[in-house]
């Protein structure tokens, strides 16, 4: 609390972390007795907005974009994810380069950032000769430098079908 700042962060807000959040101080007098504020130094209410949803439909053996925006360019991270994904990232990148150590095995050399510049906010994901085993609900997220958190942009829901006569 150095500086006077007792500034709360909420990490992975959910819309249970909507509401009204007030922020009292307690302080020591010099004679060590406790000084109470009552009266709230701060009242924020917050409004917890759901991500965009989207369904796209697409055939095996074609590339698909999955779009996603932030409206900041100053991005630091991007994580591609896909629910049911428990040991990687479809995509993970940070401080201006991809993080292939952190990458789900099934998207390895098949997927890429539309714009690696990430000029607009543009941080869509091409996925390449997209297969059956790649349907599910993607989610973006983006790490914003200047607000220090994390953005959900957007989730997708990907449907894959085999083409007419396979």
């Amino acid at each position: 609390m150095k500086d006077g700042d007792v500034s709360l962060i909420l990490k992975d807000v959910t819309n249970n972390d909507a509401g009204t959040y007030e922020c009292r101080v307690v302080s020591r007098t010099k004679h060590g007795r406790r000084d109470v504020s009552t009266e709230p130094i701060s009242i924020i209410h917050l409004h917890v907005v759901p991500p965009e949803k989207k369904t796209i439909k697409v055939k095996s053996g074609q590339d698909v974009t999955l779009t996603c925006r932030a409206s900041n360019n100053k991005i630091k991270s991007v994580h591609w994810s896909r629910a049911d994904l428990t040991d990687g990232y479809v995509l993970l990148y940070q401080d201006g380069q991809f993080v292939p150590d952190h990458q789900h095995p099934s998207f390895k050399n098949r997927v890429d950032l539309q714009d690696r510049q990430m000029k607009d906010g543009d941080v869509s994901l091409i996925l390449n000769n997209v297969k059956i085993n790649d349907a599910g609900t993607y989610e973006c997220r983006v790490f914003i430098e200047e607000t220090r958190s994390w953005k959900n942009s957007i989730i997708i829901h990907l449907t894959v079908v085999d083409p007419p006569g396979e």
